[in-house]
């Protein structure tokens, strides 16, 4: 499933919507950033409460499809400026992060 059709089927908030759709084949949930930059897998949805700056660096190193903001957590704006330079996909869900993942894994069949 693509980042395109995942904000299709759950209506959740696209917040980057110049970056180009990417197709996701795996789940990943973590707020440490250090972790997140050596074990996230490349094209995997990253479901995270963090929205800053950081956070879209460690997505670029770490070739994630999106990140998945839980709980509907804030992308401040220089995170989403950061994010659409680079052509991050960031969504954002009001569900826990749990939850979130759980929707995500149901809906791509993973």
């Amino acid at each position: 499933m693509t980042t395109t059709q995942l904000v299709q089927q759950l209506g959740w908030e696209l917040l980057t919507p110049t970056a180009p759709e990417r197709e996701i084949t795996k789940v990943y949930c973590c707020d440490l950033l250090s972790w997140v930059m050596g074990r996230a897998p490349a094209d995997s949805a990253w479901v995270t409460v963090m929205g800053n700056v950081n956070a879209v660096a460690v997505a670029a190193l770490a070739d994630v499809a999106c990140i998945v903001l839980a709980e509907g957590a804030v992308l401040d704006e220089q995170a989403q400026q950061k994010a659409q330079q680079n052509e991050i996909v960031v969504l954002r869900s009001g569900e826990p992060v749990y939850e979130t993942a759980v929707k995500i894994a149901q809906e791509c069949k993973l």
